[in-house]
């Protein structure tokens, strides 16, 4: 899949981008290979335009992030009625996200999960918290669809390249990985293997993967600086994403690759 976080953009801006990433996919071959945008409006009207300019592009799923200005407002009840919201008029399906690190520190739990989940129009969750735990739990009560099996369609994805080999374990769908965008060879690697149950093989592979690029920290401004070195394209990250401290570990990782 090719998942396009342009969640700040304008609308006119994030609908080329999905038209030019749709085309080429197409041109390439890989129709097969859905789109999904990103909605993170503080309302429940900017999402749906957002998401309908997205899909007139060629988006066939959002990626929803809760509201998170307000954040003292935002509690269990809040949330699910937004969720619903947006749900019932969205015009393609939502993958709803947790990441309590970049969202004010809203962390949904599984039972939240589980129960937004049976809405018709929700069809997946992506664990940017790296909780093991709540994404086995989530995949087991709504039967996850994963390499193995269709189960219920809903989709359980794991939120990081060194967070594959655990996603498999513990029943998961799939990985949407910013790493990636700099190791998008050894990331494949490591879910083939395991699908083709060599497990030891996929485990040591991603213990390669962790000791050449540490996604834990300080994650965006580390990948965009791989990106930019390697491959000529992403730029570095903007000065609020990357604090002074972060430029020589950035760098020291960069110079061990």
């Amino acid at each position: 899949m090719t998942r396009l976080g342009l969640p700040l953009s304008r609308p006119t801006t994030v609908a080329a981008v999905i038209r030019t990433t749709r085309q080429a996919l197409d041109e390439a071959g890989y129709t097969n290979i859905p789109v999904i945008c990103e909605a993170a409006e503080q309302s429940v009207r900017g999402p749906l335009e957002s998401c309908r300019e997205g899909a007139d592009a060629g988006a066939e799923y959002v990626l929803l992030v809760p509201p998170n200005y307000y954040r003292a407002a935002m509690d269990e009840s809040r949330l699910e009625e937004y969720y619903m919201a947006v749900a019932d008029e969205n015009p393609v399906p939502i993958l709803f996200c947790n990441c309590p690190d970049a969202m004010a520190g809203i962390d949904m739990d599984s039972d939240f999960i589980i129960r937004v989940a049976e809405h018709f129009n929700i069809v997946g969750t992506k664990f940017t918290c790296g909780n093991t735990g709540k994404l086995t739990r989530v995949a087991s009560a709504t039967d996850a669809c994963t390499p193995k099996k269709k189960g219920s369609g809903f989709t359980v994805f794991g939120c990081m390249a060194d967070f594959t080999v655990q996603t498999w374990i513990s029943g998961g769908s799939g990985i949407v990985s910013g790493g990636a965008n700099v190791m998008s060879k050894i990331v494949v690697k490591v879910w083939i293997l395991w699908t083709e149950g060599k497990m030891e093989k996929a485990m040591k592979l991603q213990e390669v993967q962790q000791g050449r690029l540490d996604l834990g920290r300080p994650e965006v401004p580390e990948t965009k600086a791989a990106m930019q070195r390697f491959f000529g394209y992403g730029n570095y990250a903007r000065r609020s994403g990357a604090p002074e401290s972060f430029t020589a570990e950035i760098w020291r990782i960069l110079e061990a690759l």
